[in-house]
């Protein structure tokens, strides 16, 4: 019986990936076998691309071609096989992340980033989308003086913008498995919004 495929997203200071740890936890007591995982990553390969991508001065195909090579990596290597074995995959980004950042953010053609969706991972989609959605400005405030920002973080906040206008829209196109989390709240409130959401969905 095939897993279930979990995904967080949210920009940059969302506070997603603070979550993904302790629904893990529960998920666990509860008897299931889950991986946590992230993108990009996931892999020996796909943590080399990674710091490229979040250092390495780039134009935006470059930018979009190592992530889906990453992506691949991830999929066929750590994905896949894991929902083939009935486990539940916690996933910090997907390929949501890319249509926000890359195609809103970046401009970057929309449809070209499909055909890529389709050509890289047409046979592994996500079951449920966490988007923890917060202002541009609520997110720069949380991540000043927290770490040392990548090339992502640096960007400014009209870019953030875009990137929120960019998962509001695939909310939009996929609202069957989006849940929106109002990442604004407390910690609290937060995680019981993620327990809401997937009640009845695992």
């Amino acid at each position: 019986m095939r897993g279930r495929f979990i995904t967080f997203e949210g920009i940059d200071g969302a506070g997603k990936s603070s979550h993904i740890e302790p629904l893990a936890a529960r998920l666990r007591s509860a008897g299931l076998t889950v991986l946590v995982t992230r993108e990009p990553g996931g892999t020996p390969l796909a943590e080399r691309l990674r710091e490229v991508l979040l250092h390495a001065p780039m134009d935006a195909l470059t930018e979009v071609l190592l992530v889906f090579a990453a992506r691949r990596d991830h999929v066929s290597q750590v994905i896949a096989p894991a929902l083939a074995r009935g486990d539940t995959v916690l996933c910090d980004r997907f390929t949501d992340a890319t249509f926000a950042y890359q195609g809103a953010g970046r401009g970057f053609d929309l449809t070209q980033l499909e055909a890529l969706e389709n050509w890289v991972h047409a046979e592994v989609q996500p079951d449920c989308t966490l988007w923890f959605d917060l202002s541009a400005e609520q997110a720069a405030q949380r991540l000043t003086g927290a770490r040392a920002p990548d090339r992502f973080e640096q960007q400014s906040p009209a870019f953030f913008e875009r990137v929120r206008e960019g998962y509001l829209a695939r909310a939009e196109s996929f609202p069957q498995r989006f849940v929106r989390i109002d990442a604004a709240a407390d910690r609290e409130s937060v995680g019981r919004q993620v327990a809401a959401a997937l009640e009845g969905r695992i």
